[in-house]
């Protein structure tokens, strides 16, 4: 499976962006999905993860609130709304898809490559 992330770009704090990850295959509906973020200097650390059948979601402590994980597996598609931006919410943002839902990394089989989230005035 190959995920395609997309939409990010430099926003303002306390603005709104969407991310996409596509998948190349329809048996994308069988895998949890995750998204996960990275910042410069940091570890890349768990974001959110959402179940196959997108009944259950799971978020970070520092995002929930904030941001929306939810799935589309008509088009093989998971999303993820982020508002209230902050500046620390600055990263590339990675998705991923495993066999379940988990907050850590090394449980997804495959990942996309990242899109950059710039939260700056």
């Amino acid at each position: 499976v190959q995920l395609q992330a997309s939409g990010g770009g430099l926003v303002q704090p306390g603005g709104s962006l969407r991310l996409s990850c596509a998948a190349s295959e329809r048996t994308f509906s069988s895998y949890a999905a995750g998204w996960f973020r990275q910042a410069p200097g940091k570890e890349r650390e768990f974001v959110a993860a959402i179940s196959q059948s997108g009944g259950s979601t799971n978020y970070a402590d520092s995002v929930k609130g904030r941001f929306t994980i939810s799935r589309d597996n008509a088009k093989n598609t998971v999303y993820l709304q982020m508002n209230s931006l902050k500046p620390e919410d600055t990263a590339v943002y990675y998705c991923a898809a495993g066999p379940y839902t988990s907050r850590t990394e090394n449980i997804y089989y495959y990942w996309g490559r990242g899109t950059q989230v710039t939260v700056s005035s």
